[in-house]
């Protein structure tokens, strides 16, 4: 049974940083490309960052660029988002997902999805 778990998320104030982090089982997650996508409230989920299986190769979202770092620690089955920067239009839930084929931006290409974790930037 294949399980990806956020954590990391909460509460800060603009100009903020904070760390989600996802750990996944029941997969051979050496092999899986992984991505962060986030949904606000009345808005379809958007990709935020992803990172191939070897984490070698990273891609961002415009809107992120310059401000996150998605990073994989493939030893603890790990990948992380370090957020900077944070402003109050990055309100929102953050899902961490994973693609064995794909390495693409869209929530169809990725089969395995975590639970969440919300993150609300106040102004």
């Amino acid at each position: 049974q294949v399980q990806l778990v956020e954590s990391g998320g909460g509460l800060v104030q603009a100009g903020g940083s904070l760390r989600l982090s996802c750990a996944a089982s029941g997969l051979s997650f050496s092999t899986y490309h992984m991505a962060w996508f986030r949904q606000a409230p009345g808005k379809e989920r958007e990709f935020v960052a992803r990172i191939n299986w070897g984490g070698d190769n990273t891609v961002y979202a415009d809107s992120v660029k310059g401000r996150f770092i998605i990073s994989r620690d493939n030893a603890k089955s790990s990948v992380y988002l370090q957020m900077r920067g944070l402003k109050p239009e990055d309100t929102a839930v953050y899902y961490c997902s994973a693609s064995r084929l794909v390495f693409g931006a869209c929530p169809q290409d990725y089969y395995y999805w975590g639970q969440g974790t919300q993150v609300t930037v106040s102004s």
